[in-house]
C-alpha cells in the first residue's frame, strides 16, 4: 500500500508536532539509562503517594470490587458514584453549586481538549468559523495540533515584567486583548504549562467579564492546580461557574497511566462531552476512577494533596533553581521565569548563539532532554523573540537526575556561550 492516501484529519494528526516529540524523548529517556529527563512532564514517583495508590489497588482486589472495574462498562458520562464523590467535594471546599450532572469524566486531559476544543471552535452550519483564544503565551504545547481546521487558534503575546535580575514573569496584556466575534472560547492553564506562571484571581477575573460579554466559555485548565494535584505554591482563589469549563486530571497525583480526567461544567456541555465519549471510545477507563472515589468522599485526597504532593514539589523547585543557578553561573545573561505552581523552570536566554531547536539537538548529544521553546507558542500573528530563546526544564524527576541534568544543562549552555568550564 505504498500509495495509501491520508484523509484531511489523518494527515494533520499525524504530522510531526512538538507533543510527538516530547513523547517520544519521555520513552526514550525511560527506557535509556543515559539521557537526563529534563522535558517531559511525568509526575514524581513520591513514595507516601504510591503506597496509596498500591493500598487502594489491594482493597479493590481482596473486596472483589476488581471484578466490576475491569469487567464492566461504566456509562460514557463516568462513574455515578466518583462524579457524585467529586461534586460533593467541590461543594464542601468551595460552595460551587455543583451537582453530578455538572461533572463529565474523559480519557485524560489530552483527550478531554481535542473533543473540548472541536467541540466549541471549527467549521459551524452556515459557513461560520470560530476560534479558541489563548490569551497569554506561551501556552501548553498539547493544545497545538488539537484543532481539526486550520486558523484554529488565535494567541495573544505575554505582558513581560522583570523581577531581578535572575527573574521574570508573563502578564495577560489586557490593553491588546480582545474577545472577537470569531472566538469560540477562552482558554488558560493555571497554572501554565510550560511557565509555572499562575495567573492571578484579577486575570481570571477580568477573563470571566470578557467572556460573560460575549457569552462564550472561558476554560481553565487544572492539571496542576487545586483541589488535586494542588501544585501550586501562591495563595489563590479556585473559581467556578456556568460560564466556566473547568478541566481537572489524576496524572500529575502519579496516576498518568489510569488516564482519567474530569471536566466541570454546565449540563448542556456534559451531555455533550459525554456523547462525544460514547461515539469515540464507547465510556472511559474505570480503574482510575474507582481509586479515587472512596478517597474524594473521605477528604483523604486533599489532604495528601496539601501535606505531601506541594511541599514535595515546592522543595524540589527550591533544590532545582539552586542547581540551575550553580550550573549557568553569571558568565552570560539568563533569566527564569518566576516558578510559582506546576512543575517546569522555563528559562531564556537573551543572547544565545543559537535556536531553539538547535540548542534541543546539542543538549540531546549531551545526554540531556528539554522542550525548546517554539513549540509553545503558536497562534500568534506574529514570532515571538521568546520562542527561539527559552527552553522548558522539569524538575519532577529524582534529584540525582535533576542534579545531573542541570549540570550538563550548564555545561552545554557555557560552551555555546564561548565560557570556559569552571
Amino acid at each position: 500500500m505504498k500509495d495509501i492516501s491520508f484523509s484531511r484529519f489523518g494527515t494533520r494528526l499525524s504530522a510531526h508536532c512538538g507533543i510527538i516529540e516530547l513523547m517520544d524523548d519521555l520513552g526514550e529517556a525511560m527506557t535509556s539509562g543515559d539521557l537526563a529527563m529534563m522535558g517531559g512532564g511525568n509526575p514524581a514517583v513520591i513514595p507516601e503517594v504510591a503506597t496509596l495508590w498500591r493500598k487502594r489497588l489491594s482493597e479493590l482486589v481482596e473486596s472483589g470490587g476488581i471484578d466490576a472495574v475491569l469487567g464492566h462498562y461504566d456509562p460514557p458520562k463516568g462513574n455515578s458514584r466518583t462524579t457524585a464523590a467529586l461534586a460533593a467535594l467541590l461543594r464542601r471546599e468551595y460552595g460551587w453549586p455543583v451537582s453530578a450532572e455538572n461533572i463529565v469524566v474523559t480519557a485524560g486531559g489530552q483527550t478531554a481538549f481535542f473533543l473540548l476544543f472541536n467541540l466549541l471552535a471549527g467549521v459551524f452550519d452556515g459557513g461560520g468559523h470560530r476560534r479558541i483564544l489563548l490569551p497569554l503565551m506561551p501556552e501548553y504545547i498539547g493544545y497545538a495540533n488539537l484543532g481539526l481546521c486550520a486558523d484554529f487558534f488565535r494567541a495573544m503575546p505575554p505582558r513581560i515584567t522583570g523581577h531581578g535580575e535572575r527573574r521574570f514573569k508573563y502578564e495577560i496584556d489586557f490593553d491588546r486583548l480582545e474577545v472577537a466575534s470569531d472566538v469560540g472560547a477562552v482558554c488558560v492553564s493555571r497554572p501554565t504549562n510550560p511557565t509555572g506562571n499562575v495567573l492571578s484571581d484579577s486575570e481570571i477575573e477580568h477573563l470571566r467579564r470578557e467572556c460573560g460579554k460575549r457569552d462564550i466559555p472561558l476554560i481553565i485548565d487544572n492539571a496542576y492546580g487545586a483541589p488535586f494535584p494542588g501544585i501550586v505554591f501562591e495563595e489563590i482563589r479556585p473559581v467556578w461557574d456556568e460560564g466556566i469549563i473547568l478541566t481537572m486530571s489524576l496524572s500529575k497525583l502519579g496516576l498518568p497511566g489510569v488516564r482519567t480526567a474530569f471536566l466541570v461544567a454546565e449540563p448542556r456541555i456534559v451531555r455533550a462531552m459525554a456523547a462525544l465519549n460514547a461515539v469515540t471510545a464507547l465510556s472511559n477507563n474505570n480503574l482510575g476512577q474507582a481509586l479515587v472515589a472512596p478517597l474524594l468522599e473521605s477528604g483523604e485526597l486533599l489532604r495528601i494533596c496539601r501535606e505531601v504532593i506541594r511541599p514535595f514539589y515546592e522543595a524540589k523547585r527550591r533544590r532545582a533553581l539552586a542547581w540551575l543557578e550553580e550550573g549557568l553561573g553569571e558568565a552570560f545573561p539568563w533569566r527564569v521565569h518566576e516558578s510559582e505552581g506546576a512543575m517546569f523552570l522555563w528559562v531564556e536566554f537573551p543572547r544565545l548563539p543559537a535556536s531553539a531547536a538547535e540548542l534541543y539537538r546539542e543538549l540531546k548529544r549531551e545526554g540531556v532532554l528539554v522542550v525548546p521553546g517554539h513549540y509553545f507558542f503558536y497562534g500568534l500573528e506574529e514570532e515571538h523573540p521568546h520562542a527561539e530563546r527559552c527552553v522548558r526544564l522539569t524538575f519532577s524527576q529524582p534529584d540525582a537526575e535533576v542534579q545531573r541534568g542541570m549540570a550538563l544543562f550548564g555545561r552545554t549552555l557555557r560552551r555555546l556561550h564561548g565560557v570556559s568550564h569552571r
